[in-house]
């Protein structure tokens, strides 16, 4: 596959004093064609960045260019992430700051071009605010999304899961070395399922950023943790509520990847959401917790099918 480097680019995101946001900037990484009218936005998880998505930014770069056809896929750093600015308001690191900052962005990056498709690809907490763009009417785009991607993730967050974030998120680790960041990394995403050396380190090493010569942290603002910690098992049933009847809203295609060993996205929830809503296309990826990584060639090759 040929290798190409994304472009880094920033968009300031307008306050918005209803949702108590400041003013700030959103990084994302643009690949392909900058004055393609189709786009594809790839967000990424809670804890994760932009740079996720590099393999199948490429291989979308690919498929259609052997169709013939011309496509700019645009992988943000959602805020408090990687390049993108940290938030002065710990609780304003939720979904719907996150959707309505990736509108303005998408509606901006649309109306440049002239925009005529728009396709969301959401891992874990991406596929969340995907929800919001699709099924809730004031975080929709102004071209609309026409197909939906949700990645290990849908109205119901396990409190398992919850639990589970809240014994690494936000510690604030340091590191005397990357490799070392590289191996905690490792640790907290054995679910991620096996990965070659290559693919790890292609993945883990955007996740660190270099303080000097012996000191590395993560790339993300420790205070994302703050409203996870503050859930409780009725916040988050509250939430659960909320999550389906915006959910129920969604009328674009969707397909629903669910890795088998998932902690987040139980058989269950994934066969109701299958039945109602959107009624997504189904896959399931054996041998893969939360969350597949989308680097893995069968993978890839659903995508493909669905997207292209």
């Amino acid at each position: 596959m040929t290798t190409h480097t994304p472009q880094l680019l920033y968009f300031q995101v307008p306050a918005n004093e209803q949702m108590q946001l400041e003013s700030h900037r959103l990084a994302y990484y643009q690949w392909g064609d900058q004055h393609a009218k189709h786009l594809v936005i790839c967000v990424h998880g809670l804890t994760r960045q932009g740079r996720d998505f590099d393999v199948l930014a490429q291989c979308l770069l690919k498929a259609y260019a052997e169709k013939g056809e011309s496509v700019q896929v645009i992988c943000p750093d959602v805020a408090g992430r990687g390049r993108s600015d940290w938030l002065m308001n710990a609780m304003s690191y939720q979904v719907p700051s996150y959707a309505y900052g990736l509108k303005q962005l998408m509606d901006q990056l649309s109306l440049q071009v002239g925009a005529n498709a728009i396709d969301w690809v959401g891992t874990s907490m991406g596929g969340l605010i995907g929800m919001l763009v699709c099924g809730l009417e004031a975080f929709k785009l102004n071209v609309p999304v026409r197909r939906l991607v949700l990645n290990d993730v849908g109205p119901v967050v396990q409190w398992v899961f919850i639990e589970r974030l809240k014994t690494y998120l936000g510690t604030g680790e340091r590191f005397e070395r990357e490799e070392l960041g590289i191996q905690k990394l490792a640790e907290v995403s054995k679910s991620f399922g096996p990965h070659t050396h290559e693919q790890w380190v292609a993945l883990s090493r955007p996740m660190l950023k270099k303080l000097s010569d012996d000191e590395w942290i993560f790339h993300y603002d420790p205070k994302i943790a703050e409203p996870i910690k503050q859930m409780t098992v009725e916040s988050s049933k509250a939430a659960e509520q909320i999550m389906w009847s915006i959910y129920d809203q969604i009328g674009c295609e969707t397909l629903l990847i669910r890795g088998s060993n998932s902690d987040l996205l139980r058989p269950e929830d994934a066969q109701l959401m299958c039945s109602r809503g959107p009624k997504p296309a189904f896959y399931g990826v054996e041998g893969v917790g939360h969350a597949p990584t989308l680097v893995q060639e069968d993978q890839l090759q659903r995508l493909m099918e669905f997207l292209v």
